[in-house]
């Protein structure tokens, strides 16, 4: 997760069990620095080491965090948290030394000895880190484990999951998520609807007409224009662009698996790919085309008038039967090769010791699977996570648009997982990268609170009940990551068809 704050590492900070002065350590000075004077032990320079390291790298999580648009009320939770993890890394850096080498370490800093608070334990001291949100719910932060028991959990971990599915450990769910709850795993076959059944020429043509900008109004933007194979069928884009470059209001989604999914879009406003491609090509602000134009530009070229007969039967492109063909070739846009999948087919050392860790917390503490559950990595349900910044500028009611429910104002669909850290930038808006999205659900998101104006608002936005902050370590964020690495699939180069 990233964490937005800045290292402060010349200053004294009271400690929350003792209300004594916890030592100062300097990421540009520590006690390494001095490591002949205090006559440090090979054992205490290697853990001194790997705790400077957890710093440094906490260090750069938080200037990545500077470039991101995170929303004010997570940045000030984010805040906290991450003062209280790097207080967690000081006081454990300090406890390497003895009571002798701490006085000689504050001689040579020129600083009193009774600056230096006396840490023993310093598994006591990371487990009694409070994380809290602006809710006040209050979770201690997971202590950080040695390398020695980082290794030996993963060989644990990776014995257990090695196994079936059913023998894996309980996934932590919320009562409201286990009767529609599904295991992580490997997909199934696409199912291709009665309506619109598959057949190779089918998804030949689709797949050219999926590439031809001749299909848009202003004959410039292709469907594969915001969803790019070597983008991961995204566009990069925070969002895309449309007629006219016009900037639209949303990221636009991968379509990979898109053949697995119940409803396509964040909002989910169509129930079908047929019908999600025939609102693109109707959207004035997207693709501004439209059943006469497709026709017409579409019969005027013998190439597609000849592939329509033999898919067909006759030579009419409607634009019902461009949308048949689009549909069927998205459907065929499929997962392939990744570490997580090989893993499940029998070969154990695909994941690496933090990616088998960070699937363990992927479906236990850091709750992830009570949305993005299933093979395909996403409940396709919908929830609100504090992100439709109501009231405001960037104001997006998500689900409400559709159903005009007050309960789905800012609600959006749960995004698939699979190859995620090809897909960013992340969220409804595009505004977020991986590190930055898992620091926010680390923090348990953006609490929504609303202004005096907004007091009895029936429909101001309700946070989902399944986010809390988690109190996550920066070693557990790193394993998290790694599994979603994990997801990665292996390159492959679609070359669009030549055209007619």
């Amino acid at each position: 997760m990233i964490l937005l704050v800045a290292v402060i590492v010349h200053t004294t900070i009271a400690s929350a069990q003792t209300n004594r002065i916890v030592p100062k350590v300097s990421t540009s000075q520590s006690f390494l620095d001095f490591a002949d004077q205090l006559e440090l032990s090979p054992k205490q320079k290697q853990e001194a080491q790997e705790l400077q390291g957890q710093i440094e790298l906490t260090k750069q999580q938080l200037s990545k965090a500077n470039a991101t648009n995170t929303p004010p009320d997570v940045v000030r939770e984010i805040r906290l948290d991450s003062a209280r993890k790097l207080r967690m890394l000081k006081g454990q850096l300090t406890a390497i030394l003895s009571d002798i080498q701490r006085e000689k370490y504050a001689e040579l800093r020129h600083l009193p000895a009774s600056n230096y608070e006396n840490t023993k334990n310093t598994e006591t001291a990371s487990e009694n880190l409070i994380s809290t949100d602006s809710s006040g719910i209050k979770v201690k932060v997971r202590p950080i484990l040695t390398d020695d028991k980082a290794r030996q959990l993963a060989g644990e971990l990776r014995q257990i999951y090695s196994d079936t599915p059913a023998h894996w450990p309980a996934p932590n769910l919320d009562e409201t998520v286990k009767p529609y709850f599904v295991e992580i795993g490997l997909l199934p076959p696409v199912a291709y609807p009665t309506s619109n059944v598959y057949t190779d020429l089918k998804a030949e043509l689709g797949k050219r007409l999926f590439f031809d900008p001749r299909l848009s109004g202003s004959g410039q933007i292709a469907c594969a224009s915001c969803h790019d194979p070597d983008l991961a069928w995204t566009d990069g884009r925070t969002v895309s662009f449309g007629h006219a470059r016009k900037v639209l209001k949303r990221n636009a989604p991968m379509i990979l698996n898109a053949g697995q999914l119940r409803t396509p879009f964040w909002d989910g406003r169509v129930n079908s790919l047929e019908e999600q491609a025939m609102a693109v090509l109707n959207n004035e602000d997207e693709m501004r085309s439209g059943a006469e134009l497709v026709q017409s530009r579409l019969l005027s070229i013998d190439g597609y008038t000849n592939q329509f007969a033999t898919v067909f039967g006759s030579a009419e492109p409607t634009i019902g039967r461009v949308v048949q063909a689009i549909a069927t070739f998205e459907r065929t846009i499929n997962s392939r090769a990744n570490a997580f999948d090989n893993f499940l087919r029998g070969d154990t050392n695909a994941l690496s010791d933090s990616a088998v860790r960070g699937l363990n917390l992927f479906r236990t503490t850091a709750r992830c699977i009570n949305c993005h559950n299933g093979p395909n990595f996403t409940d396709g349900r919908f929830h609100n996570e504090g992100l439709s910044y109501y009231g405001r500028k960037y104001e997006d009611l998500g689900r409400y648009i559709v159903t005009h429910q007050a309960d789905d104002v800012g609600r959006f669909k749960t995004p698939s997982l699979r190859n995620v850290s090809c897909t960013g930038p992340y969220m409804h808006n595009g505004l977020f990268e991986l590190d930055g999205v898992l620091a926010m659900y680390n923090a348990g998101m953006p609490n929504l609170r609303p202004t005096p104006k907004q007091k009895d608002d029936p429909l101001f936005p309700k946070k989902s009940p399944l986010l809390k902050p988690l109190g996550l370590n920066s070693q557990d964020l790193a394993d998290l990551k790694a599994f979603l690495e994990s997801l990665t699939e292996a390159k492959f180069h679609v070359r669009p068809p030549e055209s007619f």
